[in-house]
C-alpha cells in the first residue's frame, strides 16, 4: 500500500514538473469560473471573468500542443512565450463590455477552440513521415480523453457526495458555493491533471506502437460503421425522392450530410490500421468505398447550401457550412486521386480552412457575410420600391414577410457595427433611435422597432400555417404621468438587476415565455405577478394582428407597504405554429411607487 501511494505521488510530482504551464492554465480557468459565477449579479465583473476563463481554457489545449511540439524540436520557453502572447492578444480581441458581445464573438471563440484542438492533433508531426506513429498518438489522445471523462465524473460525484454527507450528518451547514466551487475545480483543473497523468511522459509515450484496443475495435466495426451504413441509405433514399419530385432539398439536410461525412471520416481514422489486415476485408472495403459514397451527397450538399445562399445571402453559419462542404470535397479528391495519401491531411486541411475563415482578408466569414447582407437589404428595398430619396418609406404597402426580413437584416447588420450604412436608409429621428439602441447593445430592439415602423402591412401569414404570428400592443401615451406616486424606476428586459429604494429592494423575474409570469419581488418576501394581466390583455385582442394601439398599458397592485403601477410603452407577443409556443416580450417597463 505504501509503495502504491509513493508511486502515485511520484507520478503526480512528475506531471507537475513536466506540464507546469498547462496546469497553471487549468488552475486559472477553474479560478476564473468560480469568480465568474460568484459575481453573476455584477454584470461587468461577470463578463471580465468570463473572458478570462475562456482564454485560460483555450490556454490548456494550446499549451499542451506547444509542449508536444517542444518535445519534438525543443525551444520550450520560446514556444510558451508565443502561446502566452497569443492568449493575451485573444483576450483583447474580445470586446471590453458585455453589450458589445454579439454572436460574432461566439463564432470566433468556437472556431478558435476547434483550431487549438486540431493544433494538438498534428503539430508534433509536421514534416514527419511517420503515419503509424501519428495514428497511435491521436488514438491514445482519444482514449485518454474518454478515460479522463470517466475518472473525472466518478471523482467529482464522489467528492460532492462526501461533502454532502459531512454537511448533513454533522450539521456543518456548508455554503452552497462550496459545491459549485468544488465542481469547477475538479471538472477543470482535476480533469486536466488526470488527463496529463494518462499521458505519462508525453510524446514518446503517446506515439508508441501498441496493440489495437479491443473495445475501440468492437465499437467501430460493429456499432459505428453499421450505423453509418443505415444513415447513408436514408440519405440516398432522400436524394432519390428529390429527383422523383424534382424539388429543392430542405435546408437542414446540409447538417445531416455533414454529420454523416464527419462521423464517417472519424470511423475511417479509428480503423485505419485494420484496413491492411486480410482478416478485416470488409473494413478495407468500407475504407475504399466511403469516399465514393459521399460524392453524390456532396453534390446534394452544395445544392442545399447554395439554395439558401442565393435566396437569402451569406451569413456566418451558411459560410461555415459552405466551407465544410469545400473541405469535404478536398478530402474526397485527395484520397481518391492520391494513392499514398496521409491521414495527416485531414486535420491539417481542416485547420487551414478554419484559419482562412477567421482571418483571411476580404474573404473571411465575417467580411463576406456583412457584404452579402448589405447587398441583400439593398436588393429588397429596390425591388419592392421602398426607397424615397434614398430613405425607407415606411408608409408604403409591404408584405409582412418583407417587413420581417428587412427588420432581421437591420438587427444582423447593427450587431456587426454597420450603423453608418443603416443610418443612410433612415430619417433623422429613426437614425437617433438606431444609434441609441446600438450604443446600448439592444439589437433585438432594433429589429422590432424597424418592423413596427411599417404602417401599411399586407398580412400573408394566414396563408402560411408555419408563419410566425405577431401582435404588438402600443400605448398611445408618449409620456408617463407620475401623479401622486413618489418614486419612479425603469427596468429593461435585458437588464433586470435588483434596484434599491432606501432599504428596500425591487427586482423582476421574467418568465413570460415559459410560465406567463412577470413577478415583481420586494425584499424576497413579498411579490406580485403581473403575468396573468398581460395574458388577459392579449386575450382581449386575440383576433387582431400586427399593431394595436390602446390608450395606456398599465397595471396596478399592492406590494408590501407600497402601491405600485407598472407601465409599458409597447409589449409584443409572437406565436410559433410549429411548436405551439408563444413568446411575450417588451423593451422597457416603468415602475411607479408610493407608500400605501
Amino acid at each position: 500500500m505504501k509503495t502504491k501511494f509513493q508511486e502515485t505521488l511520484s507520478r503526480a510530482n512528475e506531471v507537475i514538473f513536466r506540464y507546469p504551464i498547462v496546469l497553471v492554465m487549468a488552475l486559472l480557468a477553474a479560478i476564473g469560473a468560480i469568480c465568474m459565477f460568484e459575481n453573476n449579479r455584477e454584470r461587468e465583473l461577470f463578463f471580465v471573468f468570463s473572458k478570462f476563463t475562456i482564454c485560460a481554457c483555450l490556454g490548456i489545449s494550446l499549451m499542451f500542443a506547444l509542449k508536444m511540439l517542444s518535445q519534438r524540436i525543443g525551444k520550450e520557453l520560446l514556444l510558451q512565450l508565443f502561446g502566452i502572447i497569443f492568449l493575451v492578444g485573444f483576450y483583447f480581441v474580445l470586446p471590453g463590455k458585455e453589450k458589445d458581445f454579439t454572436e460574432v464573438y461566439g463564432y470566433i471563440i468556437a472556431i478558435t477552440v476547434l483550431l487549438t484542438h486540431l493544433f494538438v492533433s498534428f503539430i508534433p508531426f509536421l514534416g514527419q513521415n511517420v503515419e503509424l506513429k501519428f495514428w497511435q498518438y491521436n488514438k491514445n489522445l482519444f482514449v485518454n480523453i474518454f478515460l479522463t471523462a470517466v475518472f473525472t465524473g466518478v471523482l467529482t460525484g464522489g467528492v460532492e457526495l462526501a461533502i454532502l454527507a459531512v454537511d448533513k450528518l454533522f450539521d456543518f451547514n456548508f455554503d452552497d458555493r462550496l459545491y459549485t466551487d468544488t465542481l469547477y475545480v475538479l471538472a477543470i483543473f482535476g480533469s486536466c491533471f488526470i488527463f496529463l497523468l494518462f499521458n505519462d511522459k508525453g510524446l514518446n509515450n503517446l506515439e508508441k506502437d501498441r496493440d489495437y484496443p479491443i473495445v475501440l475495435k468492437f465499437f467501430t466495426q460493429f456499432i459505428l460503421i453499421p450505423l453509418l451504413l443505415i444513415y447513408v441509405v436514408i440519405l440516398y433514399f432522400y436524394s432519390i425522392k428529390i429527383l422523383i419530385n424534382w424539388q429543392l432539398p430542405r435546408g437542414w439536410v446540409s447538417y445531416l450530410i455533414l454529420a454523416y461525412s464527419i462521423v464517417g471520416i472519424l470511423a475511417l481514422l479509428l480503423v485505419h490500421p485494420l484496413k491492411n489486415e486480410n482478416t478485416k476485408s470488409w473494413v478495407r472495403i468500407f475504407s475504399k468505398a466511403f469516399y465514393y459514397t459521399i460524392i453524390p451527397l456532396i453534390i446534394l450538399l452544395f445544392v442545399a447550401i447554395f439554395t439558401r445562399i442565393l435566396e437569402y445571402g451569406y451569413t456566418e453559419p451558411r459560410y461555415f457550412v459552405l466551407l465544410l462542404a469545400l473541405w469535404l470535397l478536398s478530402i474526397v479528391v485527395y484520397f481518391i486521386f492520391v494513392k499514398k495519401g496521409t491521414i495527416k491531411f485531414i486535420p491539417i486541411s481542416l485547420f487551414a480552412f478554419g484559419v482562412f475563415a477567421l482571418i483571411f482578408p476580404y474573404l473571411n466569414a465575417f467580411s463576406v457575410s456583412k457584404r452579402s447582407q448589405k447587398a441583400e437589404l439593398s436588393k429588397i428595398l429596390n425591388e419592392k420600391q421602398l426607397l424615397n430619396n434614398g430613405k425607407i418609406d415606411f408608409k408604403k404597402k409591404v408584405a409582412d414577410t418583407i417587413s420581417i426580413e428587412i427588420a432581421d437584416k437591420f438587427q444582423y447588420l447593427s450587431e456587426r457595427k454597420e450603423g453608418d450604412f443603416l443610418s443612410e436608409l433612415l430619417d433623422k429621428k429613426e437614425q437617433n433611435d438606431l444609434n441609441k439602441n446600438i450604443e446600448k447593445g439592444e439589437f433585438y430592439s432594433i429589429r422590432y422597432h424597424i418592423q413596427d415602423q411599417f404602417t401599411n402591412i399586407n398580412t400573408t401569414s394566414k396563408n402560411d400555417p408555419e408563419e410566425t404570428q405577431r401582435l404588438s400592443i402600443t400605448s398611445e401615451k408618449q409620456t408617463t404621468e407620475i401623479g401622486d406616486y413618489q418614486y419612479f424606476m425603469s427596468f429593461s428586459r435585458y437588464d433586470q438587476e435588483p434596484k434599491k429604494l432606501n432599504e428596500d429592494q425591487f427586482k423582476f423575474i421574467d418568465e413570460l415565455t415559459d410560465k406567463s409570469s412577470l413577478k415583481l419581488i420586494l425584499n424576497d418576501t413579498d411579490e406580485v405577478d403581473f403575468g396573468p394581466q398581460i395574458v388577459k390583455l392579449f386575450g382581449e385582442h386575440k383576433d387582431k394582428k400586427n399593431i394595436v394601439k390602446v390608450p395606456e398599458i398599465a397595471m396596478e397592485s399592492d406590494l408590501g407597504k407600497y402601491h405600485v403601477k407598472l407601465v409599458f410603452q409597447q409589449i409584443t407577443k409572437e406565436k410559433y405554429p410549429y411548436n405551439k409556443r408563444s413568446n411575450i416580450y417588451y423593451q422597457e417597463a416603468y415602475l411607479l411607487i408610493k407608500l400605501k
